[in-house]
């Protein structure tokens, strides 16, 4: 169909959407209630996406081939069980998305669900036949363990080939976790009924049947509703990764991804093509003290403590989250899957979160001889709000009064410059990124918002002043998104500070509005598909003050270091459809009359310093490791190999951590006192030491 007929009489359309679809005589043939109720919502996210998305995107075939790819990827994203031809029947769907929409008449998912039922019936026979014959683990073979480098099978005996493989290396990985705990109980292989190899292998096989019993058994309780829901999130992924459709069951989905599990294990995850990852570790929590979990790991499996682990794979992230939550005290045993692609079991001690470890933290750094002048540490985990207010005119706790009173404390101390940390900080009110740039400047814009209409707002220092006049260093990663940004860019393009990091941060440059779906288009007549959910839209961009976008590029350091993260494709400009980055007219802003200036010369200094440092050294010889593994995605299906992969890494993790002796860390009140997790934190951390240099050369200028 062309879309030229549909929206020459957009009026017609209407119209039939709203008075055939509801007259129990207007259609010849009558209409399921899902298929009803998808009508309405079609229109609804259309007109949603039509008017308010920051890029005005239309509906036409380059969009429908998008939400086409986005819509496969969900169903079936390893590939396990569509075949070619499977695939070739449904891409006569692909330039007809946008029509669908148009119409109402949205059949894909109809046509999916009929066809995923059946494939899933048949791997669930041909997994228990494989398993029946048994696996040979003496064959020397390998697996391509990364979805995006595999094709859809051709034939059924090809599919059975890949879940043969499947099986073989989830049985080898079940193998190991068993031998690994067993070690950990004080148990040894072959000592005592039931620890004979043997035994070991199958009770790793049966491990592997009975997690892909409960992967069969989720999908087949998936019901059209989830596939139109599937289908009306992909044609708004296919507008850009942070639009979604949100049905009334995903809008529990997004608080978690918002909030976090804060009691459970204080992570925000997110569902991501079948999979669930981590978006963040949230300070203070059970995770992050336990350390092993880290943003962009996949959890491949939930276990409670020492009982069988339950696959997570293709599971919805509110029945994922309902595992992983529990009781304090309790423990959850998480197979996680690192980005290069190492898998572990990590235990967790569930806990709550310690409020204080998300708030910000300041430290005072001393030259050990007293020779030079002390600088001042603050951490900003996240720029936080409390919009609650307590009836009595209070504001509530927010990170701008913590770090300007930290920053008023440090000034006692006599400080002569200061590190700002937003290293992992993914952002929060735009609101405290202004504020506390404000605090480092006179007067002047920090950031210009535009929406979808091209109006341009410039947000400014809301005070006149310089609360902090002297030398400011800012230490970035791929995981400072957002606020971070903005306050990075400011201080930056005023020359009020040097940023250190790796090659950029996370790129994240856009604002998303929440609307209720339920709210605005209803009638008594359409009262009876409700509740319809929610769509999360990207209505606004930042940009710089010198009219650069923050999105997708991020922040460049002045000072770029190595970095461990420098493997992972994390950010804005690794994400499918995501707005590009661009300019707007920069607006007039005064620069720093002390700016920063030399920074050839500190590059050139720091470059010195890193290529002597045993730190970064270690550092270049475990991301060069990585990038090999991530390079490589096919794994071997042995046991020897897979064991010797593992203990290569844990050889250089585990090697003795360095204490920097240019600097002594105090806390708190910043007197004297026995070291704390902070400090002991500084002391061993080569970025911070690096800054603490930076900011000595700038003390002498």
């Amino acid at each position: 169909m062309k879309r030229l007929i549909f929206r020459t009489f957009f009026v017609s359309i209407l119209l039939f959407l709203f008075s055939s679809s509801f007259s129990p005589a207007a259609e010849e043939r009558p209409a399921s209630y899902e298929a009803e109720r998808v009508k309405v919502l079609s229109f609804i996210i259309r007109q949603h996406l039509s008017r308010h998305h920051f890029s005005r995107k239309t509906f036409d075939d380059s969009l429908s081939q998008a939400a086409f790819s986005l819509f496969l990827e969900q169903i079936d994203y390893q590939k396990r069980f569509l075949t070619q031809s499977d695939v070739l029947e449904l891409k006569a769907f692909e330039n007809l998305i946008d029509d669908e929409m148009v119409l109402g008449q949205v059949d894909l998912p109809v046509v999916s669900h009929r066809l995923m039922k059946k494939r899933v019936e048949k791997a669930e026979q041909m997994v228990d036949r494989l398993l029946r014959a048994g696996l040979d683990f003496n064959l020397q073979e390998q697996l391509e363990t990364d979805p995006k480098k595999r094709s859809f099978c051709a034939t059924a005996s090809e599919l059975a080939e890949r879940w043969r493989k499947l099986l073989k290396y989830q049985t080898i990985i079940n193998y190991l976790e068993i031998s690994e705990q067993q070690r950990e109980e004080g148990g040894r292989g072959g000592q005592g009924k039931g620890h004979s190899e043997e035994a070991l292998w199958q009770k790793a096989q049966e491990k592997t049947r009975k997690s892909f019993q409960h992967l069969f058994s989720r999908l087949r309780r998936q019901d059209i509703r989830t596939y139109y829901s599937l289908y009306l999130n992909a044609v708004a992924r296919a507008f850009d990764p942070h639009t979604n459709y949100l049905d009334p069951n995903t809008e529990e989905d997004f608080d978690i991804s918002m909030k976090g599990s804060l009691e459970g294990i204080g992570a925000s995850l997110r569902e991501d093509d079948g999979f669930i990852k981590v978006v963040e570790i949230i300070p203070g929590s059970a995770a992050a003290r336990q350390g092993q979990l880290a943003k962009e790991d996949t959890i491949l499996k939930v276990a409670q403590g020492a009982g069988e682990p339950v696959d997570v794979s293709e599971m919805r992230l509110r029945d994922a989250v309902r595992l992983i939550r529990g009781k304090k005290g309790t423990e959850v045993r998480l197979t996680a899957q690192k980005p290069n692609g190492d898998i572990l079991v990590v235990p967790i001690v569930r806990d709550v979160v310690n409020i204080e470890a998300t708030f910000v933290k300041m430290a005072s750094l001393v030259d050990p001889k007293g020779e030079r002048p002390r600088f001042g540490y603050i951490h900003i985990p996240a720029f936080y709000r409390d919009l609650n207010a307590n009836g009595k005119g209070e504001r509530g706790r927010n990170a701008t009064d913590d770090f300007r009173a930290a920053l008023e404390t440090l000034q006692k101390d006599g400080v002569r410059g200061l590190i700002i940390d937003l290293r992992n900080d993914g952002g929060g009110a735009l609101q405290d990124a202004v504020n506390i740039a404000g605090l480092f400047i006179d007067k002047g814009p920090i950031v210009q918002v535009k929406d979808s209409q091209g109006q341009m707002k410039t947000l400014s220092d809301p005070e006149e002043g310089v609360v902090f006049g002297a030398p400011v260093v800012v230490l970035v990663n791929k995981f400072s998104a957002s606020a971070s940004e903005i306050l990075a860019a400011a201080l930056q393009d005023y020359g009020r500070a040097v940023i250190l990091g790796g090659e950029h941060t996370h790129g994240k440059g856009t604002v998303q509005a929440l609307i209720d779906l339920d709210q605005g288009y209803f009638s008594r007549k359409m009262e009876k598909y409700g509740p319809l959910g929610a769509l999360k839209v990207t209505i606004q961009k930042f940009y710089r003050v010198n009219g650069d976008s923050t999105q997708s590029r991020g922040v460049i350091p002045d000072i770029v270091l190595p970095d461990r993260l420098a493997v992972l494709e994390s950010g804005e400009r690794y994400l499918t459809h995501s707005l590009p980055w661009d300019r707007v007219p920069p607006v007039h802003y005064e620069p720093w009359p002390a700016a920063a200036g030399g920074l050839d010369g500190l590059r050139r200094e720091s470059l010195e310093r890193v290529e002597k440092n045993s730190a970064f050294a270690r550092i270049l010889q475990e991301t060069a490791l990585e990038r090999k593994k991530i390079a490589n995605t096919l794994r071997p299906l042995s046991l020897d190999q897979i064991r010797a992969e593992r203990k290569a890494l844990e050889q250089i993790r585990n090697g003795k951590e360095l204490r920097f002796e240019d600097y002594q860390v105090r806390e708190a009140g910043l007197s004297d006192q026995k070291e704390s997790a902070l400090s002991e934190q500084l002391v061993r951390d080569p970025y911070v030491q690096q800054a603490f240099l930076v900011l000595r050369e700038l003390a002498k200028r």
